[in-house]
């Protein structure tokens, strides 16, 4: 009992470890247009890489301790320290994914500002642009910010929509950016029409998403179920026979390991055939 009381005051720790990764700012990347390298990343990388660090190590303890608390002698708590010291970084990273996601579906939203500040309020091209990513969710919102001080100290708005498509990475984000350059240089484009067409395709988009994620809802939960069914027939062992000195014994440590490592790869193949691909980057330079 003791040892099931540390591993679960190890894994409160890790939980609050990986929860405290949502104060950090979710652009994928900033970047200085005057220097071309990151912006505003130097004071958050560190504290970032920290709480990785302190996160992993109270998922190995966790882990370990539980691993050990089951089944005893040293190769099954290893590996079970092993994979959990894996999972904080994992979880942390899916959630920035997930956020940076739901503030990319806005994209409707913003173009249909952009329009109405170009067509209705007799805005330029750069400024009804920058005045809609004021209103952006927090996930993008640093990206418009640094776009728009490029363009307030170069007046370049090409460079100002480099500095977006590269903080952003998003294959929507790269069809408005060329779009909006081409009404900037050439002029004489339908904009009205075009971002009218965009927002409807992002709009289509986001929704086939969301719509593909909700079907796989069933699937995702069996997965995580499936995933713990292992783990409670191992507490249940406990009580027959002679239930931890047989996972204590060599064979019974590496059945355990052969086991663990067959869940984690089920695991693993499960979420990379239910993933659902991205759509291919076309205008990159």
């Amino acid at each position: 009992m003791t040892g099931i009381a540390i591993a679960v005051c190890g894994a409160l720790g890790m939980w609050l470890l990986t929860t405290s990764y949502t104060g950090v700012p979710l652009a994928p990347r900033r970047w200085s247009a005057a220097s071309g390298s990151p912006a505003g990343v130097r004071g958050t990388e560190p504290r970032r890489l920290l709480l990785g660090a302190l996160g992993a190590v109270a998922a190995a303890l966790a882990g370990w301790t539980a691993a050990w608390a089951l089944f005893g002698g040293f190769v099954a708590p290893a590996l079970a320290a092993a994979c959990s010291a894996a999972l904080p970084g994992r979880a942390a990273a899916d959630r920035r994914r997930r956020r940076a996601a739901n503030a990319r579906q806005s994209w409707p939203r913003l173009l249909a500002e952009i329009r109405v500040g170009v067509a209705h309020r007799n805005q330029s091209i750069p400024a009804a642009l920058f005045a809609a990513g004021a209103h952006a969710p927090a996930g993008i919102r640093d990206a418009f910010e640094e776009s728009a001080r490029t363009w307030a100290l170069s007046t370049d708005f090409e460079a100002s929509l480099r500095v977006l498509k590269r903080s952003l990475a998003d294959p929507t984000a790269d069809a408005i950016c060329e779009t909006l350059l081409a009404a900037h240089q050439i002029g004489g484009v339908r904009l009205d029409a075009r971002l009218r067409a965009l927002a409807e395709a992002a709009h289509a988009e986001a929704a086939a998403r969301a719509d593909a994620h909700a079907k796989q809802a069933g699937a995702r939960f069996a997965r995580s179920f499936v995933a713990l069914v292992p783990g409670f027939m191992a507490v249940i062992g406990l009580s027959i026979g002679r239930g931890r000195e047989a996972y204590q014994a060599p064979d019974g440590q590496w059945l355990v390991v052969l086991s663990v490592l067959a869940v984690v790869g089920c695991w693993c193949w499960a979420g990379r055939i239910m993933a659902i691909p991205p759509r291919k980057r076309v205008f990159l330079q």
